[in-house]
């Protein structure tokens, strides 16, 4: 059985946690490309979705994107290209961002956009919840965000209902978010349990 190729863009508008853009690697290593390099029964690597990953910013800093702890990456797209605009992406991975970031209004709209196009999940994780929340996608959403920030994205955000003091993790409809570096393993795995079988096989 044969599957469809997974199309993930990670978008990184701002500079972003080191480790939160980690996440997407738990997404890559349940690719088809990845499994086929293992010593598995060839089934497995057939059934698993082929991934193409994207790595988006904005044109004013295209093509390096710094990171915490030294480091920067070398982004592949801005928000502008066709390539990466609404319909052509799957999956969007937004990684934690500066709270005190303030974003292009053509990054949230990118964003926004995408997250009203039929089919596509966004992945926040920790603090990217700030740029969700520019964005104008966490209305009437259940999110959790980092604990220790509740209060202040409950000011913020009125309209989103936070839930970051009793779950680590929420997914509503198709915005899953994360509170935590610890959950970055976790909450893929647990989305690819939700999503992968039903929606991109």
């Amino acid at each position: 059985m044969s599957s469809k190729q997974l199309r993930i863009g990670v978008f990184m508008p701002s500079s972003v946690q080191l480790l939160d853009l980690a996440t997407v690697d738990v997404l890559a290593s349940m690719s088809k490309e990845y499994l086929r390099l293992l010593p598995l029964p060839a089934h497995i690597s057939e059934i698993a979705p082929s991934t193409k990953i994207t790595y988006i910013t904005s044109p004013k800093l295209f093509p390096t994107v710094s990171l915490t702890a030294d480091l920067s990456v070398r982004a592949s797209h801005t928000y502008k290209d066709d390539d990466v605009g609404p319909g052509k992406l799957d999956i969007i991975v937004v990684p934690g961002t500066d709270p005190a970031d303030d974003f292009e209004e053509a990054s949230t709209k990118w964003l926004r956009d995408h997250f009203n196009t039929g089919g596509v999940d966004v992945l926040c994780v920790c603090t990217g919840v700030y740029l969700c929340g520019a964005a104008g996608i966490l209305d009437s959403r259940q999110v959790s965000g980092p604990r220790g920030l509740q209060d202040e994205l409950i000011r913020k955000y009125p309209n989103a209902h936070f839930v970051g003091e009793e779950y680590r993790w929420i997914q509503d409809g198709n915005l899953c978010q994360a509170v935590c570096l610890r959950q970055i393993k976790i909450r893929p795995v647990a989305y690819r349990n939700i999503r992968w079988d039903n929606q991109w096989q």
